[in-house]
């Protein structure tokens, strides 16, 4: 038995070893460290999950992780030296945080080279270590998982541009720069594929869920997504629902605005607040996903919000939280046993279903009264029923698919907007001059748009490039991944079929080698004319927040309005200032987000 599982489970045959698994009574038990990943031995007050503790809270004597801004006069290639607290065990090049045999990462553009000139071998790819397991409990033990970016970041500085990873069940190939990310797009075939969330396939599967788009691969992904592409990627879906977002947007605004007035303090004439806004903020990126998707409003901007809506947020945020230990453990394992890491990402998502499953049949409810008039005629009358209603009416999809993707749309759409949302605010409220800037085109922009929401934003192209300097920066995904319909060649190492390769987005969004001064803020290096140029010199595939191609991120269009319309109307009405210009720490639970969410000062223009 205990051969069996060092075997499946690639554990050390030194039984000395105290990281191996332990058979006990005929009983297969994990190690002790895995065992407390999987059952927590504390709990908060409330008997909720708690990330902190689940991820840090161990008796490891966990390491503090920090970056450091990246300097001309660092000697290593991508601006942040490999720190002592590296979580590597990577052999024959790190160890104990210092490089070995390696002097330092070889130029990201340059290709290396072996001795016969020929393209390197897979196995030659620089590595972190071979036992998944051992990286898995060296990960706990130094708090990779909450600053999983940071550590990427680290390891690129360390191996160079491409580096293999091997943590408890996962495998994958890291790379960062535009050109091997091109290399892999144009692999990616007809019917591309990513890493699958397991622990979400696993949870659908055994409740009897159909799979949305997020969760498919195939012909049968892909005859799904054109049909949804109809209602929230292509230019007339997206005409259709730009108004809703932008009510919301103006909605949100007066809430401020009235806040402000109510609580706010007189300083030379004029009322300002200071402010957490993450609260709000989630709040309107759930009534703004509803109301696109639903085609209703859900009265979150009321002096007492449902206690429905707040309970969806708290569903989804404990969902993200859970997911990513589920990621690298055995997670089949962990649901025959009953593991409480399991339980609580299952019950989190019965709930996200649940809410889901009372909108839909309200939505069909409503869709049935409207019988007789057509959908271009409710959409001139101010009748647009949302996706939802869209693909009701017409069918293509069945109650139990259109029911998965929305529910998967609205799972995805609150924290990846809301999160972002704050950054910008961040951002802006401590470059003044940028935002001022901003501001004065939206005026312009807004004013000749004559209340045309679409116009708008269209005249403002400053605010496409905040919301991509602000992915740039903290991409609310750290990671794109693809796997190869055929063998390529990334750096000149090969890479067979079927690999699942990382494309790391915060090392290449903080990346000297791809930006010029990464370290600033400047929406401006996002315009049309500096673009070309930097796709005529090869340097494309540098905004990948969304990802790219066919697979990109189906909630793209939603998203992207969404964030400008708000902060299109906040700098209508506000100028935004942060007490501390101090950078903002950052921690990652599935989506990249501050550890203590920015305080902001609203004034009244």
């Amino acid at each position: 038995m205990r051969a069996h599982f060092r075997r499946k489970y690639q554990l050390s045959e030194n039984p000395k070893d105290i990281n191996h698994l332990r058979s006990v009574g005929g009983k297969v038990s994990l190690p002790r460290e895995l065992s407390k990943i999987i059952h927590p031995d504390t709990k908060t007050k409330d008997d909720s999950f708690n990330l902190l503790s689940a991820f840090q809270g161990l008796s490891f004597g966990t390491a503090v992780l920090t970056g450091r801004k990246h300097s001309r006069t660092n000697v290593f290639l991508f601006g942040t030296a490999p720190q002592k607290a590296l979580c590597m065990t990577a052999a024959e090049t790190v160890a104990d945080g210092k490089l070995e045999a390696r002097k330092g990462a070889q130029g990201a553009g340059v290709r290396k080279r072996g001795v016969d000139g020929r393209v390197r071998s897979f196995e030659e790819i620089p590595h972190t270590g071979r036992s998944g397991w051992v990286n898995l409990v060296r990960f706990w033990r130094e708090g990779c998982f909450t600053q999983l970016h940071k550590h990427m970041e680290r390891t690129f500085n360390a191996l160079g541009p491409i580096y293999r990873e091997h943590v408890g069940t996962h495998r994958s190939v890291n790379i960062m720069m535009p050109s091997d990310i091109g290399e892999l797009f144009r692999s990616e075939g007809l019917h591309p594929q990513r890493m699958t969330l397991q622990p979400w396939a696993t949870h659908r599967e055994t409740r009897q869920h159909s799979k949305g788009i997020f969760l498919k691969n195939g012909e049968e992904w892909r005859a799904d997504r054109l049909l949804l592409n109809k209602e929230v990627m292509m230019s007339a879906a997206v005409k259709r629902f730009l108004p809703l977002l932008d009510e919301v947007a103006r909605d949100f605004c007066q809430m401020l605005q009235a806040r402000v007035e109510r609580e706010g303090r007189r300083e030379a004439g004029k009322r300002s607040l200071t402010i957490d806004p993450s609260p709000d903020l989630f709040r309107f990126a759930l009534e703004a996903s509803c109301h696109v998707l639903y085609g209703e409003r859900i009265g979150l901007f009321s002096s007492s919000p449902s206690l429905e809506s707040q309970k969806f947020i708290w569903a989804v945020e404990r969902m993200l939280a859970t997911t990513p230990p589920l990621l690298y453990l055995p997670h089949r394992l962990l649901l025959r046993i009953g593991a409480p890491l399991w339980t609580q990402h299952a019950a989190a998502w019965d709930h996200i279903f649940s809410h889901a499953d009372a909108r839909i049949k309200r939505g069909y409810q409503r869709l049935s009264s409207f019988q007789g008039q057509g959908s271009e005629a409710r959409a001139a009358g101010g009748q647009y029923t949302g996706v939802l209603g869209q693909l009701m009416e017409k069918g293509q999809l069945s109650l139990d698919l259109i029911k998965a993707n929305i529910t998967e749309l609205m799972a995805g759409g609150v924290d990846t907007t809301a999160v972002p949302l704050q950054f910008s605010l961040f951002e802006l409220g401590r470059n003044p001059e940028v935002q001022e800037r901003v501001r004065q085109q939206v005026r312009t922009s807004w004013a000749q748009a004559g209340g045309d929401p679409q116009k708008a934003l269209q005249g403002a192209p400053l605010l496409k490039g905040t919301i991509k300097e602000i992915l740039r920066l903290y991409p609310v995904g750290i990671t794109v991944q693809r796997m190869p319909i055929k063998d390529i060649v990334l750096q000149n190492y090969h890479v067979p079929a079927g690999t699942m390769v990382h494309i790391c987005l915060y090392p290449l969004g903080r990346s000297a080698e791809v930006f010029e001064d990464p370290q600033r803020f400047d929406p401006g290096r996002w315009s049309s004319s500096r673009e070309e140029g930097q796709r005529a010199e090869g340097l494309g595939f540098r905004s990948l927040a969304f990802g790219f191609g066919a697979r990109q991120c189906v909630g793209r269009r939603i998203a992207e309005n969404e964030m400008q319309l708000l902060l299109m109307h906040i700098l209508l009405s506000f100028h935004i200032s942060v007490s501390s210009s101090e950078d903002i720490k950052t921690t990652y639970t599935l989506i990249l987000q501050p550890e203590t969410p920015p305080r902001i000062t609203f004034s009244k223009l």
